[in-house]
Parts: structure tokens; sequence; C-alpha cells
């Protein structure tokens, strides 16, 4: 974490991207450094969103592109696993896209949202909404 904050808000972008595939990163850690060195919180809750959005949308694009096979074995999960987690998806909806900057359960949120072929345009607007308000809140208890 310490390299991705010697780049400053580019080290950002990189770290928010990848954090939101999956690859175990943690943004968070970084955007905390960069706000103790005293960049614009502004700035930096702008850029760990951007960046973390984007990597949501690789995954949504890898969901939507990809065979189930393919979606499972990389997600490593059983054919079972894979429909039980189909259905929950379905259950709450699109709205549960609002939670995929949870650790462990967004990834799969953003893959499962591609492979339903969910509207593009509220799968960015609910994924940005929640991505954003949890950058936010974390820049201002940092800050407070």
């Amino acid at each position: 974490m310490e390299y991705f904050a010697e780049l400053g808000y580019v080290g950002l972008f990189i770290a928010a991207f990848l954090a939101a595939t999956i690859l175990p990163l943690s943004s968070e850690l970084v955007l905390t450094a960069l706000l103790f060195k005293g960049l614009s919180p502004e700035l930096l809750v702008l850029v760990a969103t951007i960046g973390n959005v984007l990597g949501s949308l690789t995954n949504y694009g890898l969901g939507y592109w990809a065979s189930k096979t393919v979606i499972q074995k990389w997600l490593r999960m059983s054919e079972s696993e894979f429909v039980r987690a189909e259905e929950r998806f379905k259950k709450y909806g699109i709205v549960a896209l609002l939670f995929a900057w949870v650790p462990v359960i967004g990834d799969p949120l953003t893959v499962m949202a591609g492979i339903l072929r969910i509207r593009l345009l509220w799968f960015l607007i609910l994924v940005t909404l929640g991505k954003f308000l949890r950058y936010y809140f974390l820049a201002t208890l940092i800050l407070s």
C-alpha cells in the first residue's frame, strides 16, 4: 500500500481500480495515507470512486462476456454455490449493487450483474453511489 500512496492520486486510482477486482487490495488504506499527507479530500474521494467504479465495470464486463464456467472457476464457486448466488441476487434485486463496495460480496455482485445483463445505466448509478458514499464517509471520519 505504501507504494500506491507514494504515487499520490495516480496511486490511489490504481489501488481503487485493482481493489474492485478479485485482488486483495485496500484502497481505503491508500486513501487514509493520502488524507494524512494533506491531499485534497474532495479530489481523493473523486479519484477513488472513479477508479473503484471502473474496476467494478471490469467485473461487470467479465460477467457479461465470459461463460458461466469461466466465471465459476474465477470466483472459485461450485455449481450449487453459483446458483444460490444468482438466486440471492435476484431476490434482493439491483438495489444490492449499492453494496458493491463491501469486501467479499462486492466483486461477485458486480460479476453477477453482468451475467444477468443488468442495465448498464442502473449498474453505474447504484455502484457509483455506494462506492462514493463509502469513500466520502471514510474521509469525513478520518478528517473529523
